[in-house]
């Protein structure tokens, strides 16, 4: 990808794409990451693996991304990779198509399953997607042809992914610079610069954990985002009901959820 603009970076921005052995964030694995990240300096700095993720692949996985048990056999584990990509990853914001609701999810609870807290609290995320279903709805393929005017080969392979949303990405700033529209809610107008601030204020969704089980209501409190409690503070729930927080933490959610909420239920039995 020839990058002749130049993305106005304060911080490193890390485009990544997964390939995994299926969709569910809590029990599926990652068999293939790439990260191409970009430095404010201009300097591309690419990195891909396959990963071995110690479960078997379902063969209509293997049918979509083209990897194979096979493949992955002899290649290193997330846990034997983790420490690098975490500081690889160090300082960086994150990019991707369709990043926020599935490929940080699993990247994130792939970090916490080998006890490192890959925090993205001070991350800016830009997802290519949002941009593009905002305002020309399709998919990673129809997006690399109608931003960047090229056939993408070689679809659900992670590095042509993930350069290939790279380069959607920065056709989309300069495409949509100085255009103005309406976020996520509906409630403010963002303008689209060459900013990841404001790239991220537009595309990031405000949900509590990464899975969207928590949200916040508008005084910018947790509250949950389903089951029989939707819609009410996390913290009244817990006083209320005890035993829904037992029920959530021995239950078959992501492990970044139940770090929030148990998060959640210390900060306000300090308060006590």
């Amino acid at each position: 990808m020839e990058q002749t603009f130049k993305l106005n970076l304060k911080k490193p921005l890390a485009f990544f794409d997964l390939e995994t052995t299926g969709v569910n964030i809590v029990t599926d694995r990652i068999v293939e990451i790439c990260v191409v990240k970009f430095t404010p300096e201009g300097e591309k700095i690419i990195k891909t693996h396959k990963v071995n993720p110690t479960i078997p692949i379902p063969i209509e996985s293997s049918l979509i991304h083209g990897i194979y048990d096979e493949d992955v056999k002899d290649k290193p584990t997330f846990a034997q990779l983790a420490q690098s990509l975490n500081q690889f990853l160090i300082g960086c914001d994150l990019g991707g198509f369709n990043i926020i609701r599935f490929d940080v999810p699993v990247l994130v609870e792939e970090f916490l399953r080998v006890n490192i807290d890959f925090d993205i609290n001070n991350r800016k995320l830009v997802d290519a997607q949002r941009i593009f279903h905002l305002l020309e709805p399709r998919n990673l393929t129809a997006a690399y042809q109608f931003y960047c005017n090229k056939n993408l080969e070689g679809a659900h392979s992670a590095e042509v992914d993930t350069l290939a949303t790279a380069e959607v990405f920065i056709s989309q700033i300069q495409k949509y610079d100085g255009k103005t529209i309406k976020n996520e809610h509906g409630k403010e107008y963002i303008p689209i610069t060459n900013d990841i601030n404001a790239i991220h204020n537009l595309t990031a969704f405000q949900f509590a954990d990464l899975a969207g089980r928590l949200t916040f209501n508008d005084k910018g409190e947790e509250i949950f985002n389903f089951g029989k409690y939707k819609n009410m503070k996390v913290k009244d729930v817990f006083q209320k009901d005890p035993s829904y927080y037992d029920w959530m933490m021995k239950g078959d959610f992501a492990l970044h959820t139940k770090n929030k909420i148990t998060e959640i239920k210390l900060r306000n039995f300090n308060q006590k």
